[in-house]
């Protein structure tokens, strides 16, 4: 089932949805201008993401010199090692000894992620899916789309308030005060019983404010004279989460940010971000009706040709069948439903085109 398109229509976060609620494999090819990008999904996870117009500095071997794991020597050694051999990049460094395996999968990861983040930033293009058998990246865990969309979902609601305090890769900080020492480990039972018997008492978070592993790993490195770039790639935790390190510790006290002399923050992404924003909000709007209606639908026609449930051609009025209509069943359907749509382009008239295009099953 070949699935292709612009992404005016689809956008990318309801592309990847589609294909992990249905357990598809196979390549799901993106092109925005000049950038392309492949992302391999083996029974809906996503096993490997590549860019074909990736950026110099956002090459592997460039990202591990920039973040200080090896150096420009060290790289250039491995490349060569590479021609000779062909073996991975990754086993060549582990096999120098200048970086452990369990350190190179981390930054494959990272690499990866990043790649698929940017994604959430295109505005226009085109996509097309291919059902292919799809070779696993051994560095790289495999991620489940919806995850993905998740944290793509969550750094479209929160980069507009990071970047009002983040506003150039070429800030640097000034360290107002020390961070407070950690609290201390406990471990699962003296948790449970400090939270069954300690007074409850009110405490008052807002967004941003808050200190954990990332803000101190942030916090260590942010010595004076380092810019945001530079600590993007020494902290190793990706722009946003460091970007948003910084802001919790710059709205915290613990940092103050000296402007710097580059430009701004990528404008455009910010204001891509918040139309963004605006369409994630109308797709949850249209997924609730959507809902809304297959629910209804669920409930009130006559299923039994679909044989969902029960094999009789009894409808669903009575109100006890109505309640074994499962979650499931409807998601099922859901998704069918936004498959027709992508395939023929247009809305179906009646469940039954469902099973006639071969998407539900009658049985």
């Amino acid at each position: 089932m070949a699935l292709k398109g612009t992404l005016k229509d689809f956008g990318i976060a309801d592309i990847l949805q589609l294909i992990g609620q249905q357990g598809k494999t196979g390549t799901l090819h993106l092109k925005s201008g000049p950038q392309q990008v492949h992302i391999h999904f083996r029974e809906g996870a996503i096993v490997r993401a590549e860019s074909s117009t990736r950026n110099k500095k956002d090459l592997i071997g460039t990202m591990l010199v920039r973040a200080e794991l090896i150096n420009e020597a060290q790289l250039q050694h491995a490349l060569d090692s590479q021609k000779r051999t062909l073996q991975r990049l990754g086993d060549v460094l582990v096999g120098m000894d200048v970086i452990s395996q369990e350190k190179f999968k981390q930054m494959v990861q990272l690499q990866t992620t990043e790649t698929l983040f940017k994604l959430f930033t295109w505005k226009t293009g085109s996509y097309g899916f291919e059902q292919t058998e799809v070779e696993p990246d051994p560095s790289f865990a495999p991620l489940r789309a919806e995850s993905v969309l998740m944290e793509g979902f969550r750094m479209v609601d929160e980069w507009p308030v990071v970047k009002k305090k983040i506003t150039s890769y070429e800030m640097t900080f000034e360290r107002l005060k020390e961070l407070p020492p950690p609290p201390p480990q406990a471990n699962e039972f003296d948790a449970a019983l400090d939270d069954a018997f300690e007074e409850k008492k009110e405490v008052v978070k807002g967004e941003f404010q808050s200190v954990g592993e990332q803000e101190r790993k942030v916090y260590a490195l942010a010595v004076p004279g380092r810019t945001v770039r530079q600590l993007i790639d020494l902290a190793c935790l990706g722009e946003f989460d460091t970007c948003k390190a910084l802001c919790n510790l710059v709205n915290l006290d613990y940092l103050k940010g000296l402007p710097g002399t580059g430009k701004s923050m990528e404008l455009d992404r910010e204001d891509t971000f918040l139309e963004r924003s605006f369409a994630v909000l109308g797709r949850v709007v249209v997924g609730l009706l959507m809902v809304g209606a297959v629910g209804f639908l669920a409930l009130r026609a006559d299923l039994g040709a679909l044989k969902l449930g029960d094999a009789s051609a009894s409808t669903y009025s009575d109100p006890a069948a109505q309640r074994f209509i499962s979650r499931q069943q409807i998601t099922r359907i859901e998704s069918a439903l936004a498959l027709y749509r992508l395939e023929k382009g247009e809305l179906l008239e009646q469940l039954e085109a469902l099973v006639e295009a071969g998407l539900l099953k009658g049985d």
